[in-house]
């Protein structure tokens, strides 16, 4: 940890405009910046990105921390993190995976009130057959666990029999109405649902559909070994999850959370497809995905998804429920999670924002209220309480620099 944070920072100052022109304050800047320093003096984030946009420009476009040098064992020189290093955005890769749905949605070739059993006639297996596309997409779809009692990295690459299993399995909830979040298993549902209905495989699903017409960098499931050399490791920091915390862990994400980090780093994450979990992306890649949802479905000209098709991803599915994963109280749309009043996920008084999270810090989301959009990738995974604050403090800024602009 340097004394001078401005040996490992990183900015992007011809991407980023002057704040004024995007209706914000020099000061408001700073004390976002300010807040993403704080908790980068945690030592709970080797390496994180921030994108933030507001009005359509980029106002941040930053890096703190390293690719390597920074962590514990580690020799050698630090190199510092490019703004344009790749990253992974865990489970913030639901919602871009779910956008892959809404694209067969603007192509007529399937509708969210369809059965998933209409395109993959095993899923209705153990009375799942009235679930449709749109419970599926809002956790609902009674699959929150994959049915394997110690899952190693390789079954992630293991498709076929992910998608057997899940169909084979009987649902938790045969009435489909209360909500758990699908840690990884509706990914593997969701790509199957593209692959069934779209006749096309994901990588080349998200290349053509997203990734191309966005301008992205990467947005890729995984992380082709070429660009590897720039990717920091994602690990465990701060102290290791204890009892009733380890309890809590497992049956959210089904392993233990050291387990999960280690499983972020193997060879099978980074080169399989895990539509929950595995895209790998720059902030910028992120962010330009949440402005084109923001725009209602353009960015720069180049229309990605129908205006309407992006309203009904964004409705929510009913009111907020506790969720019987998270053990928490979330509302959900097709694809996305929203915000709530008068503090959510995405800080103060955010009902109208709508995003992801992934692996506890990692936060993409649009927020019309406000007009901005942002991605905010990290490495360090952590359940520090400090960690935590810290991460409330960055949201806090961003609200308070970016008020509302409209009702």
């Amino acid at each position: 940890m340097p004394r001078d944070l401005r040996a490992v920072t990183r900015i992007d100052r011809a991407a980023e405009c002057d704040p004024r022109d995007a209706g914000m304050r020099e000061a408001g800047v700073a004390a976002i910046w300010s807040a993403v320093e704080r908790l980068y003096r945690t030592g709970l984030q080797p390496a994180m990105t921030l994108v933030l946009r507001r009005r359509g420009r980029v106002v941040m476009k930053r890096a703190i921390g390293c690719v390597s040098g920074n962590l514990p064992g580690q020799r050698g020189a630090q190199v510092p993190l490019d703004p344009d290093a790749p990253l992974c955005m865990f489970s913030a890769s639901k919602a871009i995976s779910a956008l892959l749905v809404h694209k067969l949605v603007d192509q007529g070739k399937l509708s969210l009130e369809d059965r998933v059993a209409d395109y993959i006639p095993e899923f209705a297996a153990r009375g799942k057959g009235s679930v449709s596309v749109r419970q599926l997409l809002a956790h609902r779809a009674g699959i929150p666990a994959l049915p394997v009692r110690d899952p190693q990295p390789e079954i992630l690459g293991d498709w076929d029999r992910i998608v057997q299993m899940l169909c084979a399995a009987p649902p938790f909830d045969p009435d489909f109405a209360r909500q758990a979040y699908h840690a990884l298993t509706c990914g593997y549902i969701v790509g199957e649902l593209v692959r069934r209905a779209g006749a096309i495989e994901l990588p080349q699903a998200l290349r053509q559909w997203i990734a191309e017409p966005l301008g992205c960098r990467y947005l890729s499931y995984g992380l082709a070994p070429e660009h590897r050399a720039g990717l920091p490791r994602s690990v465990l920091t701060g102290p290791r999850p204890a009892w009733p915390l380890t309890v809590y862990v497992r049956h959210a994400i089904g392993v233990p959370f050291g387990r999960a980090v280690e499983f972020s780093n193997h060879e099978a994450f980074l080169s399989g497809v895990v539509p929950a979990g595995n895209i790998h992306a720059t902030a910028d890649d992120a962010c330009r995905v949440f402005q084109m949802l923001l725009n209602g479905g353009e960015l720069d000209g180049v229309r990605v998804l129908g205006e309407a098709t992006v309203a009904d991803a964004r409705r929510p599915l009913g009111p907020i429920q506790y969720d019987r994963t998270l053990l928490l109280p979330m509302r959900f749309s097709a694809g996305f999670m929203l915000g709530e009043e008068p503090f959510g996920l995405y800080g103060p008084h955010c009902r109208q924002a709508f995003g992801h999270l992934g692996f506890m810090s990692v936060l993409c989301w649009a927020d019309p209220q406000r007009d901005i959009s942002v991605a905010l990738l990290n490495t360090g995974k952590s359940i520090a309480p400090l960690g935590f604050l810290r991460l409330i403090q960055v949201m806090t800024a961003i609200a308070k620099a970016c008020p509302p602009t409209a009702d």
